[in-house]
């Protein structure tokens, strides 16, 4: 199991945009469709204590939030421990 794991739909571009920019960046994750799998909706739901939207990312259990969030992290230079450690 990978320590990032993106919550998303089928239809959502931004998600797309998401894991593009993992790939990118070379961080492995598992991506949990919450469209497709009811499991993982109420997963999402409860670790994203009722988010609305998608994706939603979770680093090691815990939630960091959306593709904003992924981004600042990244411009802050805090997922380069995940780089390295994937």
């Amino acid at each position: 199991m990978s320590r990032v794991i993106v919550y998303s739909t089928g239809i959502c571009p931004i998600c797309e945009k998401t894991k593009a920019l993992l790939k990118k960046w070379q961080i492995a994750f598992d991506e949990k469709r919450v469209d497709l799998d009811q499991a993982a909706l109420r997963e999402f739901s409860q670790v994203t204590q009722g988010a609305r939207t998608v994706p939603q990312i979770t680093i090691d259990g815990n939630w960091i939030g959306s593709f904003s969030e992924l981004t600042e992290m990244h411009m802050d230079d805090k997922l380069d421990h995940l780089m390295q450690n994937t």
